[in-house]
């Protein structure tokens, strides 16, 4: 069944993790897509970020899946960048019909100076606006808009069960951009809504990418330890969510992704979705 054929959908943060994902499920219901990443480092972030090979393989992995794939390495922050390789993408695929902004990074660490609030600030909210924003002039009704917001993101940064839930600048920005991400959302979902240009959100709970598979997360969760490993961590996953499981898989966030893309959602608008297996009951969102 082909639930988003001919549309062709934007990807940010596409190189690997959920982007790869919701790239592929897009594409195997016939979407083409334009997949931009930034392929490169981010200063205070210290889990390393996609490469130029890992966009190559999500493009790889899209034309397999049957859609084309426009690539560019593109960092969300820049708006002007973004402007102009979008419109070149878009004159190659003749259109544009959904928006996922998807990238996003997580410093996290109490050593971590103040810069680590600003970059992780600007990636994960700046560059939601600036790929929103450099798309709208390509959207026409029957356009759908999706962020990729966090339930973790949601968690007041005072934390709750006695624990601090992010730890450091990094993040607070991180944080803090989740949390505007619903407002900015929500605001644009009505502004929008007489164009019949829908606006949501999907919020994962933990989510198993290069992000949660970090010694920086490990740390988050296992504050404990002073050099926590993927099994340390593993023991305490779990807590986040009601139901008994210590992440969801790109893939369970894609499928959503899916719906919101397709013509199924034509009348949804404004949603904060929360893929997170009972995450936000267990913290009163």
């Amino acid at each position: 069944m082909k639930r988003v054929d001919s549309k062709v959908v934007l990807v940010t943060g596409a190189a690997r993790g959920q982007g790869r994902s919701h790239a592929i499920r897009l594409a195997e219901e016939g979407a083409d897509i334009i997949a931009f990443d930034v392929c490169a480092d981010i200063g205070t972030n210290e889990y390393p970020l996609a490469t130029e090979s890992d966009l190559a393989d999500t493009a790889r992995l899209v034309e397999k899946a049957g859609g084309r794939a426009v690539t560019a390495r593109v960092d969300v922050r820049d708006r002007a960048a973004l402007e102009v390789r979008l419109a070149d993408a878009v004159a190659q695929l003749g259109g544009l019909d959904v928006v996922v902004a998807n990238a996003g990074i997580c410093p996290l660490g109490k050593h971590l100076p103040p810069q680590a609030f600003v970059e992780a600030f600007d990636v994960d909210f700046v560059g939601v606006v600036n790929t929103v924003h450099a798309a709208m002039p390509h959207l026409r009704a029957g356009a759908s808009i999706i962020a990729i917001g966090s339930v973790a993101g949601l968690v007041p940064q005072t934390g709750f069960n006695g624990q601090q839930a992010l730890q450091g600048p990094g993040g607070d920005g991180y944080g803090l951009a989740k949390k505007m991400i619903q407002a900015y959302t929500s605001s644009l979902a009505l502004t929008l809504g007489p164009s019949s240009i829908r606006v949501n959100t999907i919020h994962p709970t933990n989510c198993n990418t290069d992000m949660l598979q970090s010694p920086p997360m490990y740390k988050t969760f296992r504050p404990d330890l002073e050099n926590p490993t993927a099994e340390d961590a593993a023991v305490t996953f779990p807590f986040m969510q009601a139901m008994p499981i210590p992440w969801v898989e790109p893939e369970d966030i894609s499928h959503a992704v899916v719906y919101l893309a397709s013509d199924e959602s034509r009348y949804v608008t404004g949603q904060q979705l929360r893929v997170d297996a009972g995450a936000g009951m267990k913290i009163g969102l």
